[in-house]
């Protein structure tokens, strides 16, 4: 490393340690985390490949809030709050200055907004697309760790916010399908910057028994936690909570259960998936009514963990084949 990459890292990043002590203001290979007592860290890594994760073009101010924001996603499915990250970097050849500042700035904003500092890090160079890896360390009381395998017979499946809006704008930002100026406009924004349901980590870690949080799919993510759990997971599609920009979407559709079923499997969504006991999920989903576009302040019950094993979904009373369940990067 350079003098010169020294002071890009002085510039760029020392600021987003916030001061904290245990970044040692990004001058060593390391960090220095003195634990809490009486709390166990939670740890989880995303990564982001410009044209896989995001489109090939997303500005870099932009890329900076995603990267983050899909990792604070599986936090908060943990019952996590977010403490620290670290990242590691590749600059494309193509990204001068002024795009690495806009990254830089974009995930300090966040960094900011969620409460997170940088510890360090790596920054490399590369021939090909920016990428970006983010470790985040989280927080939980010792022994309160939420896993997926927590799921039992009789057990309710719930999904916090809205489905099928990350993988509609993915479509409305590359400028696929028929949609209203200003659902487009919403839908692009909702892919392009999700918003991770970190203050629903404690509701997570009080009152559910397994979750994960919605990024392959609902279905995926769903059958991720019923396969954990040793049963199986039933869902209704037709109980799925939308937005309004994705109900205007379905009620154009030709066929409402290809429709709902497209939207169940698209992923990108970042809510919450969760198995609760009958009680503790009439508890959650009495909070209030249909969900505000963007809001995680309602639940609502999709479904239900069964003994046995694998996945299933209805729609209007008939069974749906399930081909595939959500996004895999292996298919």
């Amino acid at each position: 490393m350079g003098p010169r990459e020294f002071d890009e890292i002085a510039q760029l990043f020392r600021p987003l340690t916030f001061g904290a002590e245990e970044a040692l203001d990004l001058l060593d290979d390391a960090a220095l985390i003195r634990q809490l007592p009486g709390f166990d860290l939670v740890v989880t890594t995303d990564a982001i490949v410009q044209g896989v994760h995001a489109l090939p073009d997303e500005a870099p101010h932009t890329l900076g809030q995603r990267l983050l924001r899909v990792n604070l996603s599986d936090l908060a499915a943990k019952g996590a709050a977010p403490y620290a990250a670290l990242l590691a970097v590749a600059w494309p050849a193509g990204w001068g200055p002024a795009d690495r500042a806009a990254f830089a700035a974009g995930l300090g904003e966040d960094l900011s907004r969620f409460g997170v500092i940088l510890l360090g890090g790596d920054t490399v160079s590369t021939p090909g697309p920016f990428q970006a890896s983010l470790t985040l360390l989280g927080r939980v009381p010792t022994g309160t760790l939420v896993r997926r395998a927590g799921g039992a017979p009789g057990h309710r499946l719930l999904v916090s916010g809205t489905i099928g809006d990350g993988w509609l704008g993915l479509q409305a930002a590359q400028g696929e399908g028929a949609f209203p100026d200003a659902d487009r406009a919403w839908l692009a924004g909702r892919y392009a910057r999700p918003e991770p349901r970190t203050e629903l980590s404690e509701t997570v870690r009080t009152t559910c028994a397994a979750a994960a949080d919605v990024s392959d799919g609902l279905l995926a993510d769903a059958g991720h936690v019923a396969r954990a759990s040793g049963v199986a997971a039933r869902i209704d599609l037709d109980r799925i909570p939308l937005s309004a920009p994705a109900a205007r979407w379905l009620a154009r559709q030709p066929d409402r259960a290809a429709a709902l079923f497209a939207l169940a499997t698209g992923g990108d969504d970042y809510e919450i998936v969760a198995a609760a006991t009958p009680a503790a999920a009439a508890e959650l989903v009495g909070g209030g009514g249909a969900p505000a576009q963007g809001s995680a302040a309602t639940w609502t019950e999709i479904g239900v963990l069964v003994a046995g094993e694998g996945l299933s979904a209805r729609c209007n009373g008939q069974e749906v084949e399930i081909a595939r369940a959500g996004w895999s990067h292996l298919e």
